[in-house]
């Protein structure tokens, strides 16, 4: 069942409740209200009616000062008829409780009789047929008899009243209830419109449609729950476009990867079934092999510097003091072999707090994407400088550049500008994302220009020793 109908239900329900025990009491107060009076006049009525039989038994004549029987119904008929139209009936009865007057249509019953003492006056209320009537006793002195004088008031119209009072009050509940549903629908439609909104948010964006925002339609707590789904789903929004697009980037770092494998390996199960199925002269025989060498190198080094990748993902590191001048010690001896380019150096005496051989791998990686990125004869210029935050090196090359569009791509495991001459000089895109894995340990990142056709510049900056320690404390806490 909906909120809405649960609502507008259990609503109904508490309203009918309290308008039907309100009803209630409030007929049935009216209907006792009435009925005291009705009582009270009764009992007056029955004190008047005494002292009106007491009066009028003095007043008859009587031998030997004896009120006869006769004179008593004489007196009860009177009395009788003197309130003809007010519905009362009359009756007297003698010392021992035997009727000598009983007007027409009294009740038989003595319960109420036997009831009755001196100076009391007893009533009850009884229902003969259709009516309902106060009956009341009284006893009389009427010249040394002691006489019984009972009345019977006809009330039906009080009882009458009551039912009308219920049969009114139940109709105008009726139309009530009607008219307050219509009305209670009206508000609860427009109570639960925030919820029914956010149910709909929640069906499209379960149905993929991470776009769609629940209309705000208040401000108040159901408004605010609805701000709250709404950053909710931002912020779902941009942890699953994070996740496609890591899940695209897996995938084509795999299928990168495979292809990667694909080409020297294909080379070298060629060569070596060459080797295997031919009697190959010398010369062709040590090309052969050194193919197969060469390729077989380049196979090791993916797996090496994948596999960097995949450990500088998981560990920490221990940075320690190095002095900076051991870096650029370390690049002019990787690099004294090459004759066709030129590696220039200028560097500020220093300290840098990391950790030497990831450092030593990023550097030789820039330097080597840089001489590969340079032509014959081309110049490689490293530099290093002190700065407010720690010490910046900087690797700049004069080569052939990297287009604007590619600048954002080029971190990427397995990407490459330009994938001929990469995998020409054994390149496979690896060494720029390792660099940036091994700097993001050391609290840094790559900064990169580059204008093609004219070089590219590099950059990244290790922070001071006490910026890296405070960096550590904090993820530490």
């Amino acid at each position: 069942m909906k909120f809405l109908y649960k609502i507008l239900i259990w609503t109904i329900i508490t309203m009918a409740t309290a308008f039907g025990v309100s009803g209630y009491y409030f007929v049935n107060y009216v209907f006792e209200t009435a009925l005291d009076r009705a009582v009270d006049q009764a009992v007056d009525d029955s004190n008047i009616l005494r002292f009106a039989l007491e009066t009028a038994a003095l007043n008859i004549p009587t031998k030997y000062n004896v009120l006869q029987d006769n004179a008593v119904q004489e007196i009860g008929a009177n009395l009788e008829r003197s309130g003809q139209g007010s519905g009362r009936l009359l009756r007297v009865s003698d010392e021992n409780r035997n009727p000598l007057y009983a007007g027409e249509g009294f009740t038989d019953g003595r319960t109420l009789l036997k009831s009755i003492t001196e100076d009391n006056v007893v009533w009850q209320v009884l229902k003969q047929g259709e009516n309902y009537y106060i009956h009341t006793g009284i006893m009389a002195n009427a010249m040394d008899r002691s006489l019984y004088l009972e009345t019977m008031e006809n009330v039906t119209q009080v009882f009458e009243e009551r039912a009308t009072g219920f049969s009114v009050y139940r109709k105008v509940t009726l139309v009530m209830f009607l008219c307050s549903s219509a009305i209670l629908f009206f508000i609860c439609t427009l109570l639960t419109n925030p919820i029914r909104l956010l149910t709909r948010a929640t069906k499209r964006m379960a149905a993929g449609d991470y776009d769609y925002r629940a209309k705000q339609v208040s401000s108040d707590e159901l408004g605010q729950l609805t701000q709250d789904f709404n950053r909710m789903a931002n912020v779902l929004e941009d942890t699953i476009g994070e996740l496609r697009d890591e899940v695209r980037a897996r995938e084509d770092f795999i299928a990168a990867f495979a292809h990667e494998l694909k080409t020297p390996l294909t080379a070298i199960i060629g060569y070596a079934d060459l080797l295997r199925s031919r009697k190959l002269d010398e010369e062709k025989h040590f090309l052969s092999s050194n193919y197969i060498y060469t390729e077989g190198k380049r196979l090791e080094n993916l797996s090496f510097r994948l596999l960097d990748i995949i450990v500088t993902k998981r560990e920490q590191i221990e940075p320690q003091s190095v002095n900076a001048d051991i870096f650029f010690q370390y690049l002019a001896e990787m690099f004294a072999g090459n004759t066709q380019q030129e590696l220039k150096m200028a560097y500020d005496p220093g300290t840098v707090y990391a950790e030497e051989d990831l450092i030593k791998s990023v550097l030789s990686n820039l330097v080597d994407n840089a001489f590969k990125a340079s032509g014959q004869g081309g110049i490689v210029e490293v530099s290093g400088q002190n700065t407010e935050r720690g010490y910046a090196f900087q690797v700049k090359d004069f080569g052939v550049g990297i287009p604007e569009e590619e600048l954002k791509k080029v971190t990427e495991a397995f990407y490459m500008v330009d994938k001929s001459r990469s995998r020409s000089k054994n390149g496979a895109g690896l060494g720029l994302a390792l660099c940036v894995e091994i700097l993001r340990l050391h609290g840094s990142e790559l900064l990169i220009e580059s204008t093609l056709g004219e070089g590219t510049c590099i950059r990244f900056e290790l922070p001071g020793k006490q910026a890296v320690k405070g960096k550590r404390d904090h993820e530490d806490r």
